[in-house]
């Protein structure tokens, strides 16, 4: 990161708990603004758990986590007004059309009616959507679905934008196309982007990756730093050598 670059998004030793199973060991990183990074795990590794916390969705207890600066805990509406989320799980409502569903959301954010009318008409028109304005929910495709909630979140101009595995459900195409709509937010409007996936062939050489195992973070780099110092030959079998070594126990596992 050069001088004139903004942290983003810094997690710092974040532990997290779901009774007596560890779900988040000690797990620190920071992302750059205008960056895309990709959070690379398999299922379990604890990157829905992460993104929880820094939603606030969970309460932090172990560790810190800042968006543009702003504490989570102590400035959690200057932090969250920055960020933009879409959740693994659809939220949109089936039975409001498109634009209803944006303007609803707009209103939540204390957008106005007209403003947030004429974002959500610029948002749609930004991701293709502009013909289906008036399309319920139900209607639209996987791929279209997801678009929308992109557009929705944002609506209030977050300078973040978490995705929890955006592309599950969607055919090649619908991948790809959202995909391509979310690096150009990156390389348009310099907005940060942290997308969860488990799918490698998702990730390009250029993206800052993250890999995640057992609630651990195991690697951070470019795909060529992480292949270099794994000593494998592309970023899939460093990621398979990665995950398959055995976690070793913590002081509380050992004991």
């Amino acid at each position: 990161m050069n001088g004139t670059e903004r942290l983003a998004l810094e997690v710092t030793g974040v532990s997290h708990f779901y009774g007596e199973r560890k779900a988040l060991d000690d797990v620190s990183f920071s992302i750059a603004q205008g960056t895309f990074s990709v959070l690379l795990g398999l299922n379990g590794a604890g990157k829905s758990t992460l993104f929880s916390l820094i939603t606030r969705l969970y309460d932090t207890r172990q560790g810190r986590i800042s968006v543009f600066g702003f504490d989570i805990r102590d400035a959690p509406g200057e932090a969250l007004r920055r960020l933009g989320v879409v959740f693994q799980s659809r939220t949109l409502d089936l039975d409001l059309s498109v634009v209803q569903n944006l303007s609803y959301h707009a209103a939540l954010h204390g957008i106005g009616y007209r403003d947030g009318r004429e974002r959500a008409e610029e948002l749609l028109e930004r991701f293709d959507l502009a013909d289906r304005a008036k399309e319920k929910i139900r209607n639209l495709s996987g791929g279209q679905m997801r678009r929308v909630e992109i557009a929705r979140s944002l609506l209030h101009r977050p300078r973040l934008l978490l995705l929890d595995e955006p592309t599950i459900g969607l055919d090649i195409k619908s991948r790809a196309d959202l995909e391509k709509h979310v690096r150009l937010l990156v390389e348009d409007e310099r907005i940060g982007v942290l997308w969860a996936t488990h799918l490698i062939d998702e990730i390009s050489p250029a993206d800052e990756i993250l890999i995640m195992h057992l609630g651990r973070l195991l690697e951070k780099g470019t795909v060529a730093d992480i292949v270099a110092r794994t000593g494998t030959d592309d970023i899939r079998s460093a990621f398979t050598t990665l995950t398959s070594t055995p976690r070793p126990a913590t002081r509380t596992e050992a004991a």
